[in-house]
């Protein structure tokens, strides 16, 4: 998915205060009030689009200074050479090497992720270059926000080019290329990247076994998904059925190097390397950056959302 850029706006804090009347304790009668103040409200589709739109504003006018405070220090993501963080993401979203000419965004949908976090997915249609290369011309992209304050934080961001599944070229995926499991284990990886990367490993086995139950319950309520061909699927019978269909043909998964992001205690990010040893649509399955969303419900973890970008250079 082509690589796509963000800044900061925020949106105001609502508050809402309800009275308590109780009765004084001493010789009168007297009243008093107590006001509880509540979370402030989440963003709204048009907050999380104008986002969106000044992220590439600023992308294409190459304002350095903007990302500073509109990516959060949670900020993840997958650019031009690889992962992102906010300090590399700073310096691709500079766009010193790009020639942007216009964008458009349309097909907007937002998703809330518990009261401090947000998803927004949209199609997004570019004219311009960077290093020299020309930008996918239409691609799926998504982007995250997490609350910080009062103030909405870009904290993900991905997009897949639009292609033809039936045309598209990759590099095959090579088992031996990918470290096994064990080995693939950074020492710093925390108990909660442990934990979506177990639902995220037996969502791809159940994608490989076309097994639509299984996928039923690894996932949440309400889900989407964006594939390496830039298509976009909206809701979660599409969703299942496309990944239990007969599009798709594996004989083995790997998911790798994979990294946790908390945006809260009930949401997460899972960033990984993926691939399969199959085809799709006739195509090989080439190297794949991959990254899902995943909410809390009750003890487990669901899977809600998901973009897979083809590997840069396959």
């Amino acid at each position: 998915m082509a690589k796509i850029k963000y800044f900061a706006l925020t949106t105001a804090a609502a508050f809402v205060f309800t009275a308590c009347a109780g009765n004084a304790l001493a010789n009168n009668a007297n009243t008093s009030n107590t006001a509880e103040k509540t979370a402030p409200a989440g963003p709204t589709k048009v907050v999380l689009v104008t986002l969106e739109n000044s992220a590439y504003e600023a992308w294409k006018s190459k304002d350095t200074k903007f990302w500073n405070t509109f990516l959060s220090d949670k900020f993840v993501g997958w650019g031009l050479s690889g992962k992102l963080d906010k300090a590399s993401a700073t310096m691709e979203y500079a766009g010193a090497d790009c020639e942007i000419k216009s964008y458009a965004l349309s097909d907007e949908r937002m998703s809330l992720l518990g009261k401090d976090a947000a998803l927004i997915t949209y199609k997004a249609t570019v004219n311009g270059t960077c290093a020299g290369q020309k930008m996918p011309a239409n691609s799926w992209a998504a982007g995250a926000y997490v609350r910080d304050g009062n103030t909405w934080k870009a904290a993900f961001h991905a997009a897949a080019p639009v292609v033809d599944p039936k045309a598209a070229t990759v590099k095959p995926f090579d088992r031996k290329e990918v470290p096994k499991e064990d080995e693939a284990k950074p020492a710093h990886r925390d108990a909660g990247t442990d934990a979506m990367l177990a639902v995220e490993r037996a969502v791809w086995e159940a994608w490989k076994a076309h097994d639509a139950k299984k996928l039923e319950d690894l996932t949440a309520r309400d889900i989407s998904f964006i594939n390496i061909f830039g298509t976009y699927l909206a809701t979660k019978a599409d969703a299942l059925k496309n990944w239990s269909g007969a599009g798709c043909d594996a004989k083995s998964v790997s998911v790798t190097n994979a990294a946790g992001t908390m945006l809260s205690r009930t949401v997460g990010i899972l960033t990984f390397e993926g691939g399969a040893d199959g085809t799709c649509y006739g195509q090989k399955v080439g190297p794949i950056w991959g990254t899902s969303v995943y909410v809390k419900d009750g003890n487990a973890w669901k899977w809600a959302f998901g973009i897979n970008v083809p590997a840069r250079g396959t």
